[in-house]
């Protein structure tokens, strides 16, 4: 039996190979996936030729060991159904449906140890936004927002929306994202965003900026993110957090630059600059759910 595997053949160039499948080996088993989610940040800098070639494709993937090299198979999301095993593993694995941190591919072989089984009530449709709320969970984290602040995030692809209905059940005193897409920006608002705002409108800083309370360097954000995979929206993040206050940097730019006027007011206003990656999986599919 064959497999339809997709492949980053080289600089926007991709193709979908027809490949042979291992049979399932000891501790093994054979999944017919359902559903696998693409990554578009990521894979769209895999796609334009952004990525360091040098660089660990991921060094808690198994699926992924090897570098960002073309040619080059990718992602990390995939559902889908057991449907035999190989020898030392229980019958019962059979018709499960389970999560895997594993390429795009139709069929696949994995060990059961790196297999996640699906609760009843979570459908594998759910279930693919395992590692998109794992970040958003880790980007809350390392944000560490406390009561009473006021947070700004950029970007509000799936990362950022789930970060935005996270952050939505903090008490903060103010929620406001930034978005190019109006969709995505009536969504952040459904999600829990006080205010959400498009950055190419010319009055987006000012309309945030009144709406940001405090004065002098104190008037800002207490803490911004920037997951919006713009390399210029990190100076925009830096200029709206005010004194003391914090940026969150989740957006992974690949080998693309950007400029950084850090002689005004950064310096000043005592800007914690970090950032934040996920080493393995700290969340299980039960908890994917959000009410």
């Amino acid at each position: 039996m064959n497999r339809h595997s997709f492949w980053f053949e080289n600089v926007r160039s991709i193709s979908v190979r027809e490949e042979p499948i291992p049979s399932p080996g000891p501790g093994e088993a054979f999944v017919e996936t359902i559903v696998t989610a693409i990554s578009p940040g990521t894979e769209m800098v895999i796609y334009r030729g952004e990525a360091p070639e040098a660089m660990s494709a991921d060094t808690t993937i198994t699926s992924l060991q090897g570098s960002f090299a073309y040619p080059l198979k990718y992602g990390y999301a995939a559902v889908g159904k057991v449907t035999h095993v190989g020898p030392g593993v229980e019958k019962d694995w059979i018709g499960r449906h389970v999560f895997a941190f594993h390429p795009h591919e139709s069929h696949f072989v994995e060990k059961v140890t790196l297999l996640h089984v699906l609760p009843p009530d979570v459908s594998p449709e759910e279930a693919v936004f395992l590692p998109s709320m794992e970040t958003a969970l880790t980007l809350a984290l390392d944000g560490s927002p406390l009561a009473g602040e006021q947070v700004v995030v950029f970007g509000q692809g799936i990362v950022g929306l789930l970060l935005a209905a996270i952050l939505s059940r903090f008490p903060l005193l103010f929620l406001a994202t930034i978005d190019n897409y109006p969709l995505r920006r009536d969504f952040s608002e459904m999600v829990g965003a006080h205010l959400s705002l498009d950055p190419n409108d010319p009055d987006m800083l000012d309309r945030l900026s009144t709406s940001l309370t405090g004065s002098g360097f104190y008037q800002g954000a207490d803490l911004a993110y920037e997951i919006s995979g713009n390399p210029e929206a990190l100076g925009q993040a830096i200029e709206v957090t005010g004194f003391n206050g914090r940026v969150v940097l989740g957006s992974w730019y690949g080998t693309k630059k950007t400029e950084l006027l850090l002689g005004g007011d950064f310096h000043r206003k005592r800007i914690l600059l970090v950032t934040s990656y996920n080493q393995q999986c700290t969340i299980k599919p039960e908890e994917v759910k959000m009410s």
